[in-house]
């Protein structure tokens, strides 16, 4: 393709008569049709473009235009530039007689890559197929959401103003001490006196969110091929971190008293991953005995006991159990907490407490592999706790969640008596409804079509023969006024299915 024709190619591109083609301006819709040129080989290595006056001229565009473009070929290697004689197209595409020596193909054989999800890693297709994680976030009845529009969003952003007025080189850096001291300090003492937890500010390294906790766990303590122990139902969540580290998940039953761990393993765990203060997602509270029976298993099998403390802030029956890292008298417990019920998800802080023979690997793995960041919002956060703010808020939130589970429970046993069992009552933002003849799958996508999200309980089950038949509803951000009319929709899809 010569000078000229290159202009009278141009020239013949009908978007020319289209100022903003897909929004864009003429000097990139110009360098788009060179480069497009070039890449499809209508423009060979060595060919000279016309001068910039020329082209401008042809297409009655303005030089600059075209200047911009040419300089943009050259910066990306399309084009060269020899000092006055002109601008020249480069060896851009790959040269035929390199393709095939390199590939063994004529230029006119195609090379036909494997599918995308072809090379996909086995732990990545196994991570994908049991993938829980939803796209809706809002509604009635979505799961591990708090009600985000009582959060003192004026206290916040005081204490989050404050920090900045007086943020130093520090607080905006990545961080050298795994958190936030003043956060580790306020965070000690507060679970000291919550949730019974033994622990000094150095035990503890801030992460972001539970899952980047769990997942420095499975790295850190075990080895692909290694036994972990999970809850059956069990957190979907804590199912897919640990198969992504390579681990091997055995799935231990749950029943009244929690995990009902077997005395006798064919192989011994190395990790025990529970969430003892309200089991997710039955509800059930682990008893004091199963508590210390884990403690011991955990000492005879060299284990390390994950304990997600989910759900623990909000408690509405009965005294609260202590933390199971409080109790265990050999320390194989670490701790799992984050602010992301309490306060709202997109904070995305989480801590881990570890024992103190586990700290200072810990706090070079983090670092190696996540870093540190966000010291302002933590500072901002030890605040909050500190002043009194964050005790309050669960004070006055676990009276308002109090009420609109009482709600929720009286809704369904007036719209659904008979055909309704619920379970999970004592603690926590959701309640378990057993279904006693609706097929869980059916009633949880013909709900769906009516605008309320309810999980199927039997897709928490790892062994499709311990699996019971219900749905799991998330009361946390649903008002008080919504929760009739929710139950009443509810009730229409489990009787669209045949259940009512």
């Amino acid at each position: 393709m010569k000078e000229t024709p290159l202009i009278d190619w141009l020239l013949g591109r009908s978007h020319w008569a289209q100022p903003d083609r897909a929004g864009l301006p003429l000097n990139r819709q110009l360098f788009d049709d060179i480069r497009g040129a070039i890449l499809a080989g209508q423009l060979s290595a060595g060919t000279r473009l016309p001068p910039t006056r020329e082209v401008a001229k042809g297409l009655s565009i303005a030089r600059n235009t075209v200047l911009y473009a040419y300089e943009r070929l050259t910066e990306e290697g399309y084009t060269l530039t020899h000092g006055g004689s002109g601008t020249y197209v480069g060896k851009a595409p790959p040269d035929p007689a390199l393709r095939e020596r390199v590939f063994g193909l004529s230029q006119a054989s195609e090379i036909a890559p494997p599918r995308a999800e072809s090379r996909l890693s086995a732990r990545a297709r196994e991570l994908l197929d049991g993938a829980g994680a939803s796209d809706r976030q809002v509604g009635s009845f979505v799961l591990g959401i708090p009600d985000v529009r009582q959060f003192p969003r004026a206290t916040w952003q005081r204490l989050i103003t404050q920090v900045w007025k007086t943020a130093c080189q520090e607080q905006l850096g990545y961080g050298t001490r795994h958190g936030c001291p003043p956060l580790k300090h306020a965070l000690a003492q507060y679970l000291a006196l919550a949730r019974g937890v033994d622990c000094s500010p150095e035990q503890i390294v801030v992460t972001q969110g539970s899952h980047q906790a769990i997942d420095l766990c499975a790295r850190l303590l075990a080895d692909p091929g290694d036994v972990v122990w999970v809850e059956d139902p069990g957190y979907w969540g804590a199912r897919s971190v640990f198969r992504a580290a390579g681990l091997k998940v055995e799935a231990v039953p749950v029943d009244a008293q929690g995990m009902q761990p077997p005395v006798a393993p064919q192989t011994a765990p190395k990790l025990i991953f529970v969430t003892p203060s309200h089991q997710y997602p039955s509800g059930v509270v682990m008893s004091l005995a199963r508590r210390r029976l884990l403690t011991e298993l955990a000492h005879r099998y060299g284990a390390w006991i994950i304990e997600d403390d989910y759900d623990s802030e909000f408690r509405y029956h009965g005294a609260p159990q202590p933390s199971l890292q409080g109790l265990d008298p050999h320390r194989n417990t670490i701790y799992v907490g984050s602010f992301s019920k309490v306060l709202y998800p997109g904070l995305r802080l989480g801590f881990l407490i570890l024992p103190p023979s586990l700290v200072d690997a810990f706090a070079v793995a983090h670092s190696e592999l996540y870093r540190g960041g966000q010291l302002q919002i933590q500072t901002a956060l030890a605040l909050f706790i500190a002043d009194g703010h964050y005790a309050a808020h669960i004070r006055r939130m676990r009276k308002i969640y109090g009420e609109r589970q009482a709600l929720l429970t009286q809704a369904l046993q007036s719209r659904l008596d008979g055909e309704i069992d619920i379970v999970g009552t004592d603690t926590g933002l959701h309640l378990t409804v057993l279904l006693r003849r609706a097929d869980d799958h059916r009633v949880s996508r013909a709900a769906l079509a009516h605008g309320i999200v309810a999980r199927p309980l039997s897709s928490y089950y790892a062994d499709p023969v311990r699996a019971q038949n219900g749905l799991v509803l998330g009361y946390g951000g649903v008002s008080e006024e919504e929760i009739g009319p929710a139950v009443a929709r509810l009730a229409v899809a489990i009787e669209s299915v045949g259940g009512a």
